[in-house]
């Protein structure tokens, strides 16, 4: 997010006073499937750590919500101000609990409570669903699937739906996910079960930016692929000329984000029609 350039993240926002919106762009209608978005409460029922600083962390609901996969909520905590917006790692229709997980990020308000003080019990204020970077099966295209740290949450929320409507029997699959050393990797034994699952049709490559290891083999997990460089690069080498009828997922950090859609774009001629993502500033 730029402030100076106008830039603002519409789910970080609220009006103050009365205000037009003017979209430079041309808009349609959206999914109309999509669930409306409702306040509920909450509980964090559970708190674990993946790496030193990632924790996967579930909020039990005082009823159900339906979502799609790919989608976010706004969570709420006493003490901290404002709400923060998190991707489902799960996905299930009329859920009664969220998972998530989340990055420590320096100055990062949310999470240092998750960290220090968050325990399990306390409420948490819920609203949503939202988002439209998501996943339909009726679409009927081979998936990629790119990442960067906790913005593999929605990705992950896709390759549940995905797995379970057995969708890699018919379509191809391609997960790059960045993350700066192996240590730093976590849901590895998540990505081996979808791999198995899928018959050889989804493809799982880790991306290391701070580690030499190209062309091997996880030692614990030999599903997964080891790669090294930025995740938008070690995607664009392994995706070239494999675009066919694929509809691209980003999500992560900015730059990440950013440098991503350069490749699809630039690189491999995606039309914007053909890729969804979400940006974390």
């Amino acid at each position: 997010m730029k402030r100076d350039k106008g830039e603002i993240l519409m789910c970080q926002t609220r009006p103050l006073s009365d205000c037009v919106v003017r979209v430079p762009a041309n808009v349609g209608v959206g999914f109309p499937r999509h669930a409306v978005p409702r306040r509920c409460d909450g509980r964090l029922d559970v708190i674990t750590r993946l790496t030193p600083d990632v924790i996967h962390f579930e909020i039990s609901l005082s009823e159900p919500i339906s979502f799609e996969a790919g989608q976010f909520v706004l969570l709420r905590v006493a003490g901290l101000e404002g709400m923060r917006a998190y991707s489902m790692v799960n996905y299930e229709r009329n859920a009664q609990r969220l998972s998530f997980v989340v990055k420590r990020k320096i100055g990062g308000g949310f999470g240092n409570w998750l960290f220090d003080r968050a325990r399990e019990g306390e409420p948490i204020e819920v609203f949503g669903p939202l988002g439209r970077a998501t996943f339909h099966p009726e679409e009927d295209h081979n998936l990629l699937l790119i990442a960067g740290g906790s913005g593999i949450a929605g990705m992950m929320s896709i390759l549940d739906r995905a797995t379970r409507d057995g969708y890699f029997r018919n379509h191809g699959g391609y997960v790059f996910f960045g993350v700066r050393t192996l240590s730093d990797c976590f849901y590895l034994d998540e990505f081996s079960r979808y791999s198995q699952e899928a018959d050889g049709n989804l493809k799982i490559t880790v991306a290391l930016s701070h580690e030499s290891c190209s062309g091997q083999q996880h030692p614990l997990h030999p599903e997964i692929r080891l790669a090294s460089g930025l995740v938008h690069e070690v995607c664009a080498r392994a995706m070239e000329d494999r675009y066919d009828n694929t509809m691209s997922y980003i999500a992560g950090p900015p730059p990440m984000v950013d440098g991503a859609l350069r490749a699809l774009i630039v690189g491999a001629r995606a039309t914007p029609d053909r890729i969804r993502y979400d940006k974390f500033g």
